[in-house]
């Protein structure tokens, strides 16, 4: 049962309702009435290993009893290893570590608009897209090209543009207008109704951004790190960014953002440009560098895209006897099910029978489970899910 007075400790930022969680095992988490959820939202795509891995429970044991924060005014093993492995596993650049997703675009931003603004005052535009999500600090929100996270928070941050994502004529003539430091997007929007990016799209921003000397941001904080049956989701496109910010699961569920970028964009940054206080601390680094090994196996990687596939396949043969589903979208294991009306009942009804999913834009409910999933578990949320469709006779 809810505790009845939950609620009037916090700010209300959030609709929580329900028993505390207390307890995490596997694919599960449990409450503090003892009931059990199959857990399909992943913390928002955080718990890639699912919760009390082994692997994750050794690493907080032995760096926490070694060192848990000193500063980034020194190094730190843990750092330096998770920070080479970032960068050989993207694209050879340099690495800044921070705390958060949205701190990793803001990072993002500056860093674009530093290198940027170097050559020319006026070269401090940026683009992003609409249904894109990336944070919910100012840069961040006015990266964020929906009006919902804007109301009553203006004015936002000067210089930010939206075009449509996937039109490639309407974002020229978009880009045409101004001098752009940056182009942000995430190559498989999350938050905004898990909407692939098409390859010819982001093969135009790429060309574009060659051509007017700008920074390609790829934001692959929900999409990569495995999600989708690569390491990086940009890697199913063939396309390189400039700028790769990661997140979300990087930390083993600790607090942890990273960007990536290329040497001739970190040259343009000097000590007291910027920094944090918590970002990258050792014990973080620690987890983040046995996320990195796990996930970055390619029998790993094989068995995401096997279970995405068979996820897809089984929410497909649910919607083709229910009316109420309109699309089925995603890669690996990131899905979305847009419904032809809001799911707001739907999400409650689905962790009432022991299913946690989450609710995304355009009557989205997304489908992300801990990346170890497996067919077993997936057959026990499509029954959960088929029957609360049934029940709603949709």
């Amino acid at each position: 049962m809810e505790h009845p007075h939950y609620n009037d400790v916090f700010v209300p930022t959030f609709s929580r309702t329900g028993a505390a969680l207390v307890r995490g095992e596997g694919m599960y988490l449990f409450d503090a009435d003892g009931k059990r959820y199959l857990d399909f939202g992943a913390g928002i795509a955080v718990n890639a290993l699912g919760h009390s891995h082994p692997a994750i429970i050794a690493a907080l044991r032995e760096q926490g009893s070694l060192l848990i924060h000193s500063s980034n005014l020194y190094f730190t093993q843990p750092q330096y290893e998770l920070a080479k492995l970032l960068s050989s596993m993207t694209f050879g650049g340099k690495v800044f570590l921070c705390n958060s997703g949205t701190e990793a675009i803001e990072a993002a931003i500056k860093f674009s608009r530093k290198w940027a603004t170097g050559a020319s005052k006026d070269k401090f535009h940026i683009l992003s897209f609409y249904r894109g999500f990336h944070g919910r600090t100012y840069g961040a929100l006015s990266a964020t090209a929906q009006e919902q996270f804007h109301e009553g928070f203006g004015p936002l941050l000067e210089g930010f543009h939206y075009a449509t994502f996937n039109d490639i004529a309407g974002t020229k003539e978009e880009l045409d207008k101004h001098s752009y430091a940056a182009i942000i997007v995430e190559p498989l929007q999350g938050e905004g109704g898990v909407n692939p990016a098409s390859k010819e799209f982001l093969s135009f921003l790429r060309n574009y951004a060659n051509e007017k000397n700008i920074a390609l941001v790829f934001d692959e904080i929900q999409c990569g790190l495995g999600r989708t049956g690569t390491v990086w989701c940009c890697e199913h496109y063939g396309t390189v960014p400039d700028i790769l910010a990661a997140a979300k699961p990087l930390g083993g569920g600790l607090p942890l953002g990273a960007v990536v970028c290329k040497d001739h964009i970190a040259s343009a940054i000097s000590p007291g440009n910027h920094g944090t206080t918590f970002g990258g601390n050792p014990l973080a680094c620690a987890l983040g560098c046995v996320v990195l090994a796990i996930i970055a196996q390619p029998v790993f990687l094989a068995a995401v895209k096997k279970n995405g596939e068979y996820l897809r396949n089984g929410l497909a043969r649910i919607a083709a006897s229910h009316k109420g589903i309109k699309e089925i979208r995603g890669t690996g294991l990131l899905v979305g099910v847009e419904m032809a009306a809001d799911p707001k009942n739907i999400i409650p009804q689905c962790k009432d029978a022991g299913l946690l999913v989450i609710k995304a834009e355009q009557n989205t409910v997304r489908f992300m489970p801990p990346l170890i999933v497996e067919e077993k578990d997936i057959k026990a949320a499509l029954a959960i899910f088929e029957q609360v469709l049934v029940n709603g006779k949709l």
